[in-house]
């Protein structure tokens, strides 16, 4: 630390001020006319809160009843109501601020200035941090913005300000303080939401896209929120006079560390990259990896997920879907080819048994009839003439062993109209020697 930078007198100096600034607040509370604007601020406060007790009930039930209105409607009417109280104080705090500003001299309402100002100041700030979605980050740049508007309407700005500028320390040739650390956290924050709601934007205008692959898509919006995300950092830290080229050895000495200890998540990040781009795996394929079957639900950067017929989520490691065997029913067309076997008994007519077969598959809904389904013999087993059916579908989202069922029901409901039976094995028992067993006598 730099003895020139921060001294002890400076910090002296500012927390002496400061408390002169609450004494000198202090005594002013003694004035007759501070104390009535002091009476009046809480006056309103009380009415602000009995107004907003009566009609926050009915707002609400106003609200439930607003069926079919935009989200973004019903999101702001939510805020409204639940800052219903604070609206209140502000509108009646400045009706109550001009009343006297027209009838008594402009000192005397001096105080109530002050807190209409900060009270406004504290309102919007609660209004447009909402846009911010994450909680940490929006609960850091509320709770800054109002320390800092609380100082700027008080005076005390431009000392705490300095203070903040002496903690400072040199980082090789770049001045760190904790003025620029603070005014980095804002610019930062406030351009990466900026970001975000851009990038939201366009994602939706993406989506919306149908000349564009699925997979393109989120090629496409990852590699925006990449883009946006980063300006704003690199962006923010130079309006805010930062050297980023003295970061650049040191992010290189993290960039290897990184490397060796993430390497299955580089891994699974460049397979994910190398997914979307040869577009192999895509949102709504129907895919068989192992034991799971299901269809992508969506690509990630790290993982895929693979939502089966049961409802289970599957999240797949970008990694397997590049090194293991994947089975994609949807790959190149939507059209799936399923076999099922069967068997008959060797008195029924092999001509009539395929016929028979394949006017049931085409009964079942799923059941493609453009591309007809066929039956072949494919050997004579102990106790029946064995049997394949194909057929194709073209919608393998839909599941494979229902479709799969159906067609044996079909078929089982067309032999039983038919005559055609399905044998079963069986075993027949001969007993050698005397047939009349008797048991010994004990």
């Amino acid at each position: 630390m730099d003895p020139d930078i921060v001294t002890t007198e400076t910090v002296t100096e500012f927390t002496l001020d400061f408390v002169a600034w609450i004494q000198g607040f202090a005594d002013s509370l003694w004035r007759p006319w501070i104390g009535y604007q002091i009476a009046i601020a809480l006056a309103v406060f009380v009415a602000a809160h009995l107004l907003a007790g009566l009609f926050k009930p009915r707002l609400h039930r106003w609200m439930r009843t607003r069926e079919g209105w935009p989200k973004w409607r019903i999101r702001a009417l939510v805020i409204v109501h639940r800052r219903f109280r604070m609206i209140l104080f502000v509108a009646i705090i400045w009706i109550v601020v001009a009343l006297m500003r027209e009838i008594t001299w402009p000192s005397r309402s001096y105080l109530l200035g002050i807190v209409a100002n900060l009270a406004t100041a504290w309102l919007s700030i609660v209004l447009l941090t909402r846009l911010i979605r994450n909680p940490a980050l929006r609960s850091i740049v509320r709770y800054g913005a109002w320390i800092w508007v609380t100082l700027t309407i008080t005076g005390l700005a431009d000392d705490a300000q300095d203070l903040m500028d002496r903690l400072a320390f040199n980082l090789g040739e770049t001045r760190l303080s904790l003025w620029l650390v603070v005014q980095a956290l804002v610019l930062v924050a406030a351009l990466i939401t900026v970001a975000r709601l851009v990038s939201s934007t366009t994602a939706s205008t993406i989506r919306r896209n149908k000349d564009i692959s699925p997979s393109m898509q989120v090629l496409a919006i990852k590699f925006l929120q990449v883009a946006l995300y980063g300006a704003a950092f690199f962006i923010g830290l130079r309006l805010v006079g930062v050297d980023l080229t003295g970061l650049a050895f040191l992010s290189g000495a993290i960039g290897v560390g990184l490397g060796f200890g993430l390497q299955k998540v580089v891994s699974n990040l460049v397979s994910g990259i190398i997914i979307l781009l040869d577009k192999s795996i895509k949102p709504g394929d129907v895919i068989s990896l192992g034991d799971t079957f299901g269809w992508i639900n969506s690509l990630g950067a790290r993982y895929v997920s693979v939502v089966t017929r049961d409802g289970k989520e599957y999240l797949i490691p970008n990694e397997d879907l590049i090194t293991g065997q994947v089975v994609n029913w949807s790959h190149s067309n939507e059209y799936v080819r399923l076999d099922i076997f069967f068997g008959t008994a060797y008195h029924d007519d092999p001509h009539k048994v395929r016929e028979i077969a394949i006017k049931a598959a085409k009964s079942v809904d799923r059941v493609l009839s453009f591309k007809s389904p066929v039956c072949h013999i494919v050997g004579f087993g102990d106790s029946s003439v064995d049997y394949i059916l194909r057929f194709w579908i073209r919608d393998p989202t839909g599941g494979l062993t229902n479709i799969r069922g159906n067609v044996y029901l079909a078929l089982w409901d067309a032999f039983q109209e038919n005559g055609i039976s399905i044998p079963f094995p069986q075993r027949e028992v001969k007993m050698l020697g005397d047939a009349q067993n008797t048991l010994p006598e004990g």
